[in-house]
């Protein structure tokens, strides 16, 4: 006997198969009840790489943390409501794993929590930030202008101007981590749209 299949065998809540094509109903009923519980988690591992952003400067006056602090503070403080301050609190969490493509990273986290402009001003915030430093580094800083036109832009640059941009004073009083983590559990408590259809309205009939 293989040591997989004694683990297979031992295994009280592991589904079966060896191919998804072989899969049973009881396999997937297992996978399913695991994967509602696995995403009740998901506002404690996004708050968890949110702290991992505590220390990293990259040179900048804060470190990164304390900037995706002061930008949800700010936005919170100008009464934006906890979709838009969560969207600011989680804006840079892809810095550490799409170093290259943060915004997208970031954009994709959210996607399933909040309303399209906020997703769209979290994917594209990274060309628009660009306005206020590109051309420091040969770049072009009107890149943003690429998306003149779309029914986000406005709602875009001012994200950037009054709170992405602005949240790098080492002097602002910003709130702790802990004062927004209520907010992210509440607009993670459940998607408002998911490609796991079926997975949404069972954990909605539980």
């Amino acid at each position: 006997m293989k040591a997989t299949d004694h683990n297979l065998r031992d295994a009280p809540e592991r589904a079966r198969f060896r191919e998804m094509k072989k899969g049973t109903a009881e396999d997937w009923a297992i996978i399913g009840g695991e994967y509602r519980q696995f995403a009740r988690g998901l506002p404690d591992r996004v708050l968890d790489h949110l702290r991992l952003l505590d220390g990293d400067f990259g040179g900048f006056p804060v470190c990164r943390l304390e900037h995706s602090l002061q930008t949800a503070t700010r936005a919170h403080r100008d009464g934006r409501d906890e979709q838009y301050v969560v969207m600011a609190l989680l804006h840079d969490i892809g810095d550490t794993l799409g170093s290259y493509n943060h915004p997208e990273v970031a954009a994709s986290i959210i996607k399933p929590f909040v309303r399209e402009e906020l997703r769209w001003i979290c994917e594209h915030h990274g060309h628009f930030q660009g306005y206020y430093y590109f051309h420091y580094l040969g770049m072009d800083k009107d890149a943003r202008e690429a998306f003149r036109g779309h029914e986000h832009f406005d709602a875009c640059a001012e994200f950037c101007e009054k709170y992405d941009q602005a949240a790098f004073d080492p002097d602002y009083e910003s709130e702790p981590l802990a004062f927004f983590e209520p907010m992210v559990r509440r607009v993670m408590a459940r998607p408002l749209a998911s490609l796991y259809k079926l997975e949404e309205q069972a954990e909605a009939a539980e």
